[in-house]
């Protein structure tokens, strides 16, 4: 097997702002410049860590710790004269990627996972129903803390993408720090994605999507806000990690693999397990790294049970097609099964979809499960309710019936409604975009699905695994050794495959839009709340200027009935042309506080308003 090639390793947000904060304003003025250069400096690997030479007499050396990340600043060194205050190291550290405290590595054989450094006890001890916990005394430094994400966030929203650099990225992870050490964990993981979001977005990735920045932002000064404004709500503050709690004796068994490749350095591979109860449990091998990691974890070993000789030859290949018997489980709150030394695991013969707890899930359809998942989400711990909408996969038996744009578009057999297939994941090193292309060749054939519901695009699916539908011709034929289904970011399907053509009867065609808002002025609304983050206070201030010339760019909006979206949207563009004068009658810096919350009331108003049309994206056909 080829070792994979050496890459960046995470950086904690400390380490990048202290190494921003030791250089002086000459060097910092060069910083991004810089990063753009020596993050396409060739990287060698040296050690446990790497080297890169950053000049004739620059080399800097990143030596990660057991986890796999730089977390001390002695772990960063630069061989020149200025060293540690050198645009060498900082402008190394700044092209890392941000080390995400909520993402931490695989669990040893021998150990349980502790609670991240910095964790609140008693919040990660709380019921997961936020309706059963109690309010909470923020503190003093908590208060402060949120204000400051709060300071460092409105900051970047009135720059901009083009203007929001290495220095103001920063500033926004030294408040994430700060927040880490305040207990804030909620609204340090969303400072961290905004940071990975703009580097994204910088520096063009294929994976920046405008919209989830956007959406990244929102949840950022929502969370600072309220929690400045003392909010006693514990949603708010969130937890640094799930601990693990007894499970007693489980019977799981293998449904399908997921290939990770995580914006912030980490990859690798989660196998998704079910018990006889319907319960979904996952087993995850996660570690720094990046596609090459997460290709070879895919056969690699399984790390439960691992005190027993029968479970320590299990791979994540076979979990996958088999299951596991294990005593003295421990279990996370979400479902990741613990490898602790008690733990013992015994291999067990797989099921197919076609029999067990998989088979089971298809007793509803998936527009009712849609329904009462989706319904869940509340404006306020909008990110999280996503997250745990999304987070239990979802099967059902459809019909291909046609290829659009990014898509897959397929019928549920079962209630009818229309649903969109994207890729779990579209890196080019993954299989996932493949084998929708292949499925797509074949109209009107029935697929078996297992996969996880997208709650920010309407009727849409992200399936992980694919298996044939019983009792029909027109549907896969897989290999034995496949035990009935495919992992779609590893296995690859082939036209052997596939039925035959003639096999597969015509699909009805498509009569109604899947999309509720399709063919609404709703791209209007977005349009101005997302260019506040892609161009900045400037950008939204010219638009108003231009939009008054030409008079009402809204007014479809209000047609449409959205006026309060309306209304919103244009009094967002007329706090970005405001411009204030001082005593003297001389233009002054516009207040960032009063836009940030112009901005983010249209937001919050325009992701409610397209929570609500997802929702009934979800109706079955007619």
């Amino acid at each position: 097997m080829t070792t994979p090639a050496p890459a960046l390793p995470p950086v904690a947000a400390d380490v990048v702002a202290d190494a921003v904060e030791a250089l002086s304003p000459r060097l910092r003025k060069k910083l991004d410049a810089a990063i753009e250069q020596y993050a396409a400096l060739p990287i060698a690997a040296q050690g446990p860590g790497i080297r890169v030479a950053c000049g004739e007499d620059a080399v800097v050396t990143l030596t990660p710790d057991a986890s796999g990340a730089i977390t001390q600043a002695d772990q960063a060194h630069c061989s020149c004269l200025l060293a540690p205050c050198c645009l060498h190291r900082a402008a190394l550290l700044s092209a890392c990627p941000v080390g995400d405290a909520a993402a931490p590595p695989s669990p040893s054989p021998n150990t349980e996972p502790e609670a991240t450094a910095g964790a609140d006890a008693s919040a990660a001890a709380r019921d997961e129903s936020p309706d059963s916990q109690p309010a909470v005394q923020l503190t003093t430094a908590q208060v402060a803390a949120a204000a400051g994400l709060w300071s460092a966030a409105a900051a970047l929203l009135a720059a901009g993408i083009p203007a929001a650099g290495a220095v103001p990225q920063a500033e926004l992870l030294r408040a994430a720090h700060t927040a880490r050490l305040a207990g804030l964990h909620r609204a340090e993981a969303a400072a961290l994605r905004v940071v990975s979001g703009l580097r994204a977005a910088r520096a063009r990735r294929a994976e920046h999507r405008l919209a989830d920045l956007a959406a990244a932002l929102r949840d950022l000064l929502l969370a600072a806000a309220l929690l400045a404004a003392a909010d006693p709500d514990p949603a708010l503050i969130g937890i640094a990690r799930r601990p693990y709690e007894p499970g007693g004796a489980l019977r799981v068994h293998g449904v399908c693999r997921e290939p990770i490749i995580s914006a912030t350095g980490y990859a690798g591979v989660v196998t998704h397990l079910i018990g006889d109860d319907g319960r979904w449990y996952s087993a995850a091998d996660v570690k720094p790294g990046g596609p090459g990691r997460a290709r070879a974890a895919a056969a690699a070993p399984v790390t439960i049970g691992t005190g027993t000789s029968g479970a320590a030859t299990l791979d994540h290949e076979r979990l996958a097609r088999g299951g596991l018997l294990i005593n003295g489980a421990t279990v996370s709150a979400d479902g990741r099964l613990g490898s602790g030394k008690d733990v013992r695991a015994t291999p067990l013969s797989g099921l197919p979809w076609s029999a067990g707890p998989v088979a089971a899930l298809l007793t509803r359809s998936i527009a009712q499960l849609a329904a009462e998942r989706l319904a869940v989400a509340r404006a306020l711990g909008d990110e999280q309710d996503r997250t745990e909408a999304a987070r239990e996969l979802v099967a059902c038996d459809v019909e291909i019936l046609t290829a659009q744009g990014d898509h897959l578009l397929v019928r549920d057999l079962t209630s009818g409604t229309l649903i969109r297939l994207v890729p779990a994941d579209a890196h080019v090193d993954l299989a996932h975009t493949t084998n929708l292309r292949q499925l797509a060749s074949r109209p009107g054939m029935r697929v078996r699905l297992v996969g996880r519901l997208d709650p920010d695009r309407a009727a849409t699916l992200r399936p992980l695994g694919v298996g044939p539908v019983p009792d029909t011709e027109a549907t896969l034929r897989l290999p034995e050794d496949w035990l009935g289904h495919a992992d779609l970011g590893y296995d690859r399907l082939q036209g052997a495959h596939l039925p035959p053509l003639a096999q597969c009867p015509e699909p009805e065609p498509v009569s109604a839009p899947i999309d509720p808002a399709a063919d609404s002025p709703l791209w209007r609304y977005r349009h101005v709340v997302e260019l506040a983050v892609a161009g900045g206070r400037r950008a939204v201030g010219e638009y108003a200027r231009r939009a008054d010339r030409t008079g009402d760019a809204l007014a479809p909006l209000r047609a449409a009935g959205f006026h309060a979206g309306a209304d919103l949207a244009r009094r967002l563009a007329a706090e970005a042309d405001r411009r204030d004068r001082d005593v003297f009658g001389r233009l002054a810096d516009p207040d960032p506080d009063a836009y940030a919350r112009a901005w983010l009331f249209a937001s919050a108003h325009l992701a409610a308003t397209e929570r609500a049309l997802i929702l009934a994206s979800w109706r079955p056909g007619d």
